[in-house]
């Protein structure tokens, strides 16, 4: 009986050593006011991401299983990331996000997503150039069709949005995840990947708290 409780007692001290609470300003940073979110009705998580990102390449399984568990009052969203050049346009990262929201409006992004991933941090293929592109889209997709909507306004659009995303969440890297346009984990507070994803719980259930559901012209409150 004495091993029995002894046993109990380190079960429930560990239980309670693995319960860490994350510090604001230390693990994650929290905007105030509430950014607008895009989601009606959930707990919006965002992805602000880059094909080209190693971190973002080596994250990408973590977070596909994390977001294969996530409550029913959440939504998730990726956003590629998108940072001005020195004129104020959409920088070296834009054809990235043109590739996502093409990829997107055709229907691909299960099917090619990772692919996508794969060619950038894997085989070395810069994809950022239109013709290495097309070369490597040719046995894929229907590249008139592709390309049609790759250079439409609609996705010129999609782009200045994720611009105007970015900069309003002043990220300076990736990958980076919002949770109800509140809370973010930092990126120097945050160890491990799966640290990340420990964080992003706890923030969650924080969101929810503060009201969630953070849309429209409302903060949920």
């Amino acid at each position: 009986m004495k091993n029995l409780l002894l046993a109990v007692c380190v079960a429930v001290l560990t239980t309670q050593a693995m319960a860490v609470e994350f510090k604001e300003g230390q693990h994650y940073t929290t905007f105030n006011p509430p950014r607008i979110t895009e989601t009606p009705g959930k707990i919006e998580i965002a992805e602000f991401f880059w094909y080209g990102c190693a971190h973002c390449f080596n994250f990408e399984p973590i977070l596909h299983k994390w977001v294969k568990k996530l409550p029913a009052d959440t939504a998730f969203r990726r956003i590629p990331a998108v940072f001005p050049g020195k004129d104020g346009k959409p920088g070296n990262w834009a054809n990235g996000a043109k590739i996502y929201y093409t990829l997107e409006a055709m229907g691909l992004l299960e099917k090619l997503h990772g692919e996508v991933f794969d060619a950038m941090n894997i085989d070395r293929t810069n994809l950022q150039d239109e013709k290495i592109l097309r070369d490597w889209l040719s046995k894929k997709v229907d590249t008139k069709k592709f390309f049609d909507i790759f250079g439409s306004f609609a996705i010129q659009s999609k782009v200045q949005r994720a611009q105007q995303l970015t900069l309003q969440y002043n990220l300076t890297g990736v990958p980076a995840v919002v949770v109800d346009g509140r809370y973010m984990p930092s990126s120097g507070g945050a160890g491990s990947h799966d640290e990340i994803t420990e964080i992003l719980d706890q923030l969650i259930v924080k969101a929810r708290q503060a009201g969630g559901k953070n849309a429209g012209n409302s903060h949920g409150r």
